[in-house]
């Protein structure tokens, strides 16, 4: 008879540096999360540093809030460890907090330069917290592999600078393109520091993880004698379970949208036709609900100033936690997603993972394409496609690709007729399996295998 003994000491040790994480309301929390919370089903253990959240306010102040306690929190759960940097907001930080958004801004721009161009070159700034406590960390215990995620890309200077001190391989873990981000900007010497200095910090990783194959395209360019791998966002899977408890209502169609509505987005073009759809339909009972946004007060203004019939049919929510909010979202019939054309973005995975109908707003409207033709920042490249979420959704089959703003008029009648009749809106999702998060995590944890085996040769 043979006995198995599984050996915890052979897990390995991944250290992460992720500034933003729970209980922080954040999508960019979300990624470094999965890994801590599957990552010892695929036999590697974490260790995960972070800052001190508070989220007192429940809104964009919670970034710059203060920690809860002036020393460094350690916590140990069965998923692993989690280490909280103590945060102590600047001069700028503490200005927004006494006197709000309006008042002092100059003054705060120059305070925010100041730290974001010094941190550079001296261990200072708000996220210096999270090298020193993983500098102490590893001054006392080994570890196998260290993996940062950006943004903030000061990250991968901690991880290149720790690497370099203790002799341990690195991977960066890009949720969003760097220096790229300055590439059409006015001012080019940005965009050559900011170059400048992505190539020297992360030219010591052993590997980039990215989240798209337009990502992976830029970072080629930059990076090409590193290996590129695309892990994908995802979907929680027990997150998402637990949220599915939850009962739609029957008696008014709910639609939702989630998350920062960008300058491209044609949010003001989607609302008239909602409340032209409502003007021609007053005995028609629905709800708007939006969840998170980062301009409810001009959208506020918006609904009050230019539509007739929203203002009772409108429910803007401040940020939740993660499971609280797919809670909101499984209640809604139908989610609303803006194109962000060339950027996948996070919110659409968990829309696929709801299994709601989403409607994405829009493939080919004249207004949008303006808002696109001058906010729109982002490069777009010859073979890859322009319409990353188009794409998934039809390969899915999870939603409703809608055109331009006379087509989602059409397409809001024809929801609500079925609503109507069957009480619910249906959707017919397929293959979503692929985006969990359990399924990304594993394949990273094969990738941090492969890395570790090939140091250790």
């Amino acid at each position: 008879m043979i006995i198995f003994i599984h050996n915890f000491s052979a897990l390995i040790k991944i250290l992460i540096l992720a500034y933003d994480f729970p209980p922080y309301v954040s999508v960019g929390g979300l990624r470094p999360h999965s890994w801590y919370k599957y990552f010892k089903k695929f036999g590697v253990e974490p260790i995960v540093v972070t800052r001190q959240w508070s989220n007192r306010y429940g809104n964009h102040l919670d970034y710059v809030a203060p920690g809860e306690y002036p020393y460094t929190v350690v916590e140990q759960t069965e998923y692993g460890t989690i280490i909280r940097s103590p945060y102590k907001p600047n001069l700028a930080n503490r200005l927004m907090l006494k006197y709000g958004d309006s008042r002092f801004r100059w003054i705060r721009k120059v305070v925010s330069a100041w730290y974001e161009f010094w941190q550079w070159f001296m261990i200072t700034g708000s996220k210096s917290g999270v090298y020193k406590a993983a500098d102490e960390y590893l001054s006392k215990n080994n570890v196998d592999i260290i993996i940062a995620t950006g943004d903030p890309f000061v990250l991968f200077k901690y991880a290149s600078t720790l690497s370099k001190k203790y002799n341990i391989p690195w991977i960066a873990d890009y949720r969003d393109p760097w220096s790229n981000n300055y590439e059409k900007s006015k001012l080019r010497w940005l965009y050559r520091f900011f170059t400048w200095l992505e190539k020297k910090h992360v030219h010591s990783a052993s590997a980039i993880t990215t989240v798209s194959e337009f990502l992976k395209y830029k970072l080629t360019q930059l990076h090409p004698h590193l290996p590129i791998y695309i892990l994908p966002n995802g979907y929680d899977p027990e997150a998402i379970a637990q949220a599915q408890q939850v009962i739609s209502p029957t008696d008014r169609l709910l639609l939702g949208f989630v998350g920062t509505i960008y300058d491209w987005h044609p949010w003001k073009s989607v609302l008239r036709v909602i409340d032209s759809f409502s003007q021609a339909h007053p005995e028609k009972t629905f709800e708007l609900n939006y969840y998170g946004i980062n301009k409810e007060n001009e959208l506020i203004d918006f609904v009050n100033k230019e539509t007739c019939t929203l203002n009772n049919k409108i429910k803007i929510f401040r940020k939740l936690n993660n499971i609280e909010l797919l809670k909101k979202l499984t209640c809604c019939h139908v989610l609303i997603l803006h194109n962000d054309y060339s950027i996948l973005g996070t919110k659409i995975f968990d829309y696929l993972g709801l299994q709601r109908k989403i409607l994405l707003c829009y493939a080919d409207d004249e207004e949008a394409l303006k808002l696109k033709q001058k906010y729109y920042r982002t490069e777009e490249v010859e073979g890859i496609s322009k319409q990353l979420q188009a794409d998934l959704i039809q390969e899915t089959n999870s939603g409703i690709v809608v055109k331009d703003a006379v087509h989602l008029l059409e397409v809001l009648e024809n929801l609500y007729n079925e609503f109507k009749t069957t009480g619910t809106i249906t959707c017919h999702s397929h293959g979503i399996e692929k985006y969990s998060r359990l399924h990304q995590v594993k394949v990273l944890a094969n990738l941090i295998k492969t890395v570790v085996n090939k140091n250790n040769m």
